[in-house]
């Protein structure tokens, strides 16, 4: 790893609104929650920019926010936020997994319908997948077998695509 790029910010509970849309901007970026109001995320340029807009946001609603680029001193420190990263897309891809499964046995519109909504789902892990557990391929590979099940939809590619992690 080469290092983190971390978020440490305070903002105001009152109004609710902007406190709401940062947490939603945090759990779309999968940030790992380092304790209260200090966030981190592998740092890329992709990952310092988001801190970045997200601290403006913060302090333009009269919060507090630095953002700070950084490594932890023990590796195993590291490992561990890295196997909670891990952990977390692990859950959400096994979601992915056992809605294509069940999704299986549908009609083909309804068959088509879900594999439209996984794709997207998968796309939108991973874009925040900064450490591919096994259950990555295991989605995909449901994925496309739901779209190959009755043929309800030409299949895409399911590479990796623009912002998406290897």
């Amino acid at each position: 790893m080469t290092g983190w790029v971390l978020l440490a910010y305070r903002i105001p509970r009152e109004p609710s609104r902007p406190r709401i849309a940062v947490w939603r901007k945090f759990e779309r970026l999968g940030v790992a929650r380092l304790g209260d109001g200090l966030v981190a995320l592998p740092a890329d340029a992709r990952t310092r920019e988001q801190f970045d807009w997200i601290a403006e946001e913060i302090v333009e609603a009269e919060g507090s926010a630095t953002v700070w680029l950084a490594s932890p001193a023990v590796e195993e420190q590291e490992q561990q936020i890295a196997t909670g990263m891990r952990q977390a897309r692990a859950a959400e891809y096994q979601a992915v997994i056992d809605e294509a499964v069940a999704a299986g046995g549908g009609t083909d519109t309804e068959r088509a319908r879900v594999l439209r909504r996984l794709r997207a789902e998968l796309h939108r892990i991973g874009r925040r997948d900064f450490f591919p557990p096994a259950q990555r391929d295991q989605a995909r590979a449901a994925v496309e077998n739901l779209a190959t099940a009755g043929n309800p939809a030409p299949a895409e590619s399911l590479a990796p695509a623009d912002g998406e992690h290897a």
